[in-house]
Order: C-alpha cells, then sequence, then structure tokens
C-alpha cells in the first residue's frame, strides 16, 4: 500500500458560484485540482453564523489536498479569487492530513516513502 505523508488538505466554503475560479486559481498556484461539493445550510429562513460569517443556505465547499510545500502559495490565489479578505465572502482553513492513499501520481512527484 502506498502512503503518503506531509499533506494537508485546503476547505475552502464560498457562496454559490464561485467554486470554479477558485479552483482555476488553485492550479495556476500550483494544486493539480480540487473536490468541489455542493452544500446548504440547516433551513432556508434560518441564518447561521460560523466564526461570525452568516452562513446563507447554498454554498460551495471546495477540498484541495495539496503537499505542505506549496500550500501556502495555494492558499493566497484561493483567498484572493474567492475575496475571503472580505467578510461575508466566505472560509477557509487548513487541515493536517497524516496518510494519503490513492494518489500515486502526486506521491511519486515529492519522492514521498510510497511503502
Amino acid at each position: 500500500m502506498k502512503i503518503g505523508r506531509d499533506y494537508q488538505l485546503i476547505v475552502t466554503i464560498i457562496k454559490k458560484g464561485f467554486a470554479q475560479r477558485v479552483i482555476n486559481a488553485a492550479k495556476r498556484a500550483g494544486a493539480r485540482g480540487g473536490t468541489i461539493l455542493h452544500g446548504r445550510g440547516v433551513g432556508i429562513h434560518d441564518q447561521k453564523k460560523l466564526l461570525g460569517i452568516p452562513i446563507e443556505p447554498e454554498k460551495e465547499i471546495i477540498l484541495t489536498l495539496i503537499h505542505k510545500d506549496k500550500t501556502n502559495t495555494v492558499l493566497k490565489a484561493v483567498v484572493e479569487a474567492g475575496n475571503l479578505q472580505k467578510p461575508g465572502t466566505g472560509i477557509g482553513f487548513v487541515i493536517d492530513v497524516d496518510k494519503v492513499v490513492g494518489i500515486v501520481s502526486l506521491l511519486e512527484e515529492f519522492g514521498e516513502d510510497l511503502d
């Protein structure tokens, strides 16, 4: 089994319609791509908040797996493309990933221990 280490997951939650713009910016900054998930708030009339940011019913969630060496560059591109520096536009955060499987070409690119 091939297991990689030293990866992070950039999670971006933005307003509907911005996902492709964010993915394109991440790819230009060195990411190989991403996964777009569609989400909805708890209720159409309930306005919840996460860290003080209103969560509207329709959102796009982007998952970008990235080697730690590229995280800061890709995250900066994501912030700019998603206008995350402006209040109420969305949120982004990074999670450390202990193990990664199934991305052999990415693991080989960074010379990861594949066994």
